[in-house]
């Protein structure tokens, strides 16, 4: 069963429902109501007989038969029952047909409603005397509810027709907001069988309407268009810049194991070139490699704990130092809070990546610094080389952009540090930026994030 369905037969199944509750209330409360009304009108009638009866019992048979006429109901009859069930005076009665009611003899007062054969209601009222003879007799009084009977057909017929009334345009709406509901949803759907036949990253045309749960869901929709495109056409440059970056030297590698071959026993001073250029080559496709499967260990690795960064620094900057002792990296560290909860062996990947970037890219002094600035924590690292351009700077973080192919060349970089970086910054939710001068330096800034 389609959506459409399921919401015209849920709205309107519900809809008769509540008409039928409501409906069935109203008519039972009115005829409760209407048949308690001309009970009570009765039982007036039946005290007043029973007061006449006991004051006039000296009467004679047909003066009482007078008397009990004279408060005969208009649709009615008045009997008076002996123990045996026999009537004691000839029964007083505007129609023959309500001498077939039943005869009650009783010693306790009652009223009812009752139904004959008919489909006629009566109320009926009997009162226990003592008649004048010392028998205690009954006095039943009855009347036809002919005007509640005509009121409640009248109530049943208007009824029916609210309920025709209410069901019928309940159908309609829900038809109508099916339509306004699953319209969109047909769209959305539809573009994204299309997306998935086409792959042309179609999104959808969003109506100018209230801003409600359809129409967030559009926006929503194509901005998720928006994100899967670009990241898909980031895949796609990531695995052919990757591609192009491996082929390089495995091409490379290929050429002065084939040179070594035609000309390596006739010329041996050709070996340490092509050994020289062959284990450099392979070198660097290790560390391309390594930063390849670096980032996607990044995205699986979740165990975090407690990590004072300033500690880190200290340690990465004494490791590099000692690998580059002719270098000076000074650091410059302030009183602060530098603690925060995150993955230890990915946060060491981020000043090994900066101070190596620095130490790569100038040939003076790096200066690391750390400070606190509106609460919050910051590590600077800077160097006073050649610098980087404007137009640049938001773009050395994408993976394998280089500001200059041929110098990375000669200095071995993969365009994939500064990548990294960011990536593991913005997972511990800090966040990095660039400020450089042409000639005069860059400084990387890293403010920290989840702090204690």
């Amino acid at each position: 069963m389609t959506l459409r369905k399921k919401i015209i037969l849920f709205t309107s199944v519900f809809m008769f429902l509540v008409i039928v509750i409501s409906h069935t209330a109203i008519y039972f409360l009115f005829y409760r109501s209407a048949s308690d009304g001309e009970i009570d009108q009765l039982h007036i009638q039946a005290d007043a007989l029973v007061q006449a009866i006991a004051e006039n019992n000296s009467l004679s048979e047909e003066e009482m038969g007078d008397l009990l006429k004279a408060y005969l109901p208009a649709n009615g009859i008045i009997r008076i029952i002996n123990e045996t069930g026999n009537d004691v005076l000839p029964v007083q009665v505007r129609s023959q047909r309500y001498a077939d009611l039943r005869i009650n003899y009783t010693t306790t007062e009652t009223s009812r409603i009752v139904q004959d054969d008919t489909e006629s209601h009566f109320a009926i009222i009997e009162k226990p005397i003592i008649w004048k003879n010392g028998d205690i007799v009954t006095v039943q009084i009855a009347n036809e509810l002919v005007y509640l009977d005509e009121t409640i057909g009248s109530l049943t017929y208007v009824l029916l027709f609210s309920s025709a009334v209410l069901l019928i345009p309940t159908v309609i709406a829900s038809i109508v907001l099916s339509r306004f509901l699953l319209t969109p949803i047909q769209k959305l759907k539809d573009t994204m069988r299309r997306n998935i036949h086409n792959k042309n990253w179609q999104k959808i045309d969003v109506e100018k309407r209230s801003r409600d749960e359809i129409y967030e869901m559009e926006i929503t929709f194509n901005e998720m268009i928006d994100s899967l495109k670009e990241n898909f056409e980031k895949q796609e440059a990531f695995v052919s810049n990757a591609s192009h970056e491996l082929k390089t030297p495995i091409q490379i590698i290929k050429s002065y194991a084939q040179l070594i071959e035609r000309q390596g026993k006739s010329r041996p001073e050709l070996l340490d070139e092509s050994v020289g250029a062959i284990d450099s080559e392979a070198d660097r496709m290790q560390k391309l490699v390594e930063q390849l499967l670096l980032l996607a260990k990044h995205k699986n690795e979740n165990k975090k704990q407690e990590v004072n960064i300033r500690e880190i620094v200290e340690q990465v900057i004494q490791t590099i130092q000692n690998a580059y002792p002719e270098r000076r990296i000074q650091l410059d560290a302030e009183k602060g809070n530098y603690k925060i909860h995150g993955n230890l062996d990915q946060l060491k990947q981020i000043p090994y990546i900066l101070i190596e970037n620095a130490l790569k890219y100038s040939e003076t002094d790096v200066l690391v610094s750390m400070y606190s600035d509106a609460g919050k924590s910051f590590i600077q690292f800077k160097d006073f080389g050649e610098g980087i351009a404007s137009e640049e700077q938001e773009k050395i973080f994408d993976r394998f952009y280089r500001v200059d192919r041929a110098r990375n060349r000669e200095t071995g970089g993969t365009g994939l540090g500064l990548a990294i970086a960011k990536e593991i910054i913005e997972t511990h939710s800090g966040k990095i930026t660039v400020e450089s001068d042409v000639g005069k330096g860059s400084t990387f800034t890293w403010e920290l994030g989840e702090k204690h």
